[in-house]
């Protein structure tokens, strides 16, 4: 079976887990003999790219997307000068100011890469149709996210293959994005979803939210729980002492590194607890500088830099090592998220986590056993599901012992890979 992957690149200034599922997804359909054929959007593969291709060509390039949206001259330049704006060395340096536009400046943007054809992107539609017109035609297109919908229904019209589409936290962009574009990014993307064959949702609360939102019906819906490679993953031989409390995310405010800082100064009020320290790692943006600031200013005003550390390695054994060190992790977003690839990374070497009860958390913890939730924004609350754990290692290790057993059991690539493949094969009217 051919697979034409639609999947947006990074620049690798944070913690991307849709781009890591993604990643790894690729090598687990190509272990099960699935041939990929991925296309890269807007930057350069990043994040967990091991063993993809490194010298793949960059579509929609985020300079050359950005310049067409802005002016109309560069929607009619010659390729050569296209060209140069896609060179990896220039997309190099876009990747640096990754996250330096918020949503809320991109609407129309967001917008108009939904249009396909219709927006001022179509070049770039014509480019893509024509470099996999070169090649052989694909049993299924599958994109991403439905972020992508605008060109992958394109591709759909002109390749005449299925279409298959993933959903991973696709709304907290569109979101973020005020009236009027906002709503009607919301309104191009379920009318690009009738041309889909069938969706794959990350978590059931995923599956209900973006069906609600984009009218899709259930028996288009399927459900993939997020796979993460397990090999090579070993837990610590022994818990840290002294304890320490872990967060592994992009470090901005909507991903509640602010109510973690919070709570741990909380914590250290304690005397049993006043040894607790913090790591924080998952990268930042120009974005999320202000914010860190900040948050470090409260951390040194009560006296506690020399127990926190933030972390600039984020790869993948820079994760592996990190987690190895952790008593618990805590990623502590108010509003929840489609699934939470860092609670099942955490489990894998048998640290429990605290999560709010929002989103797709309590879905995961109730089918791994591998952590507490508390309620969403509480300060209080995180604090003491914390100190439930870091008061308790007995606990602790039983709630990490479970979660990890849960993680080898259901959330291995393999398996996640297996159960894409049968949504492949239904779509295309393949048996093997």
């Amino acid at each position: 079976m051919r697979v034409v992957q639609l999947i947006p690149g990074t620049g690798g200034t944070f913690y991307c887990q849709n781009c890591m599922r993604d990643s790894a997804l690729v090598r687990g359909l190509r272990r099960h003999g699935v041939d990929v054929m991925l296309v890269p959007l807007y930057l350069p593969l990043k994040v967990d790219a091991e063993g993809i291709e490194d010298d793949l060509p960059v579509f929609f390039g985020g300079i050359n997307a950005y310049l067409q949206q802005q002016f109309k001259l560069f929607r009619k330049t010659p390729r050569w000068l296209d060209r140069f704006f896609d060179a990896r060395w220039m997309l190099d340096r876009a990747a640096a100011r990754e996250g330096s536009m918020s949503a809320s400046a991109l609407g129309p943007m967001t917008l108009s890469m939904l249009q396909g054809r219709d927006g001022n992107q179509r070049k770039e539609v014509d480019r893509l149709v024509e470099w996999l017109g070169e090649h052989d035609t694909p049993d299924v297109i599958h994109a991403s996210d439905s972020l992508l919908l605008g060109v992958a229904t394109e591709l759909k019209k002109a390749l005449h293959a299925p279409l298959v589409c993933s959903l991973q936290d696709e709304h907290t962009w569109l979101d973020a994005i005020p009236a009027p574009y906002g709503p009607r990014c919301w309104e191009a993307m379920s009318e690009q979803a009738r041309q889909v064959d069938a969706f794959i949702a990350v978590s059931e609360w995923y599956a209900g939210e973006m069906g609600r939102r984009m009218g899709i019906p259930p028996d288009k819906m399927n459900v993939v729980p997020v796979g993460i490679e397990l090999d090579g993953i070993e837990p610590a031989t022994a818990p840290p002492d002294p304890p320490v409390i872990g967060y592994l995310s992009r470090m901005s405010e909507s991903m509640g590194l602010g109510l973690l800082v919070d709570a741990f100064i909380q914590l250290k009020q304690e005397p049993r607890l006043q040894d607790v320290r913090l790591r924080v790692t998952g990268g930042r943006t120009a974005e999320d500088v202000p914010f860190l600031e900040r948050v470090q200013a409260r951390i040194r005003e009560r006296g506690f830099e020399g127990d926190v550390e933030f972390d600039a390695g984020f790869d993948k054994a820079g994760r592996h090592a990190f987690l190895r060190g952790l008593s618990v992790l805590s990623v502590p977003a108010p509003e929840g998220e489609a699934f939470g690839t860092f609670i099942i990374e955490a489990l894998a070497f048998g640290v429990p986590v605290v999560q709010p009860a929002a989103g797709a958390f309590p879905e995961i913890l109730e089918a791994t056993g591998g952590g507490l939730l508390y309620d969403p924004g509480e300060v209080d609350g995180l604090a003491a599901a914390l100190d439930a754990l870091l008061s308790d290692p007995a606990r602790a290790q039983e709630l990490g012992r479970r979660g990890r057993e849960a993680v080898a059991r259901e959330y291995g690539v393999d398996k996640a890979s297996e159960r894409v493949w049968a949504v492949y094969k239904a779509v295309a009217g393949h048996d093997t």
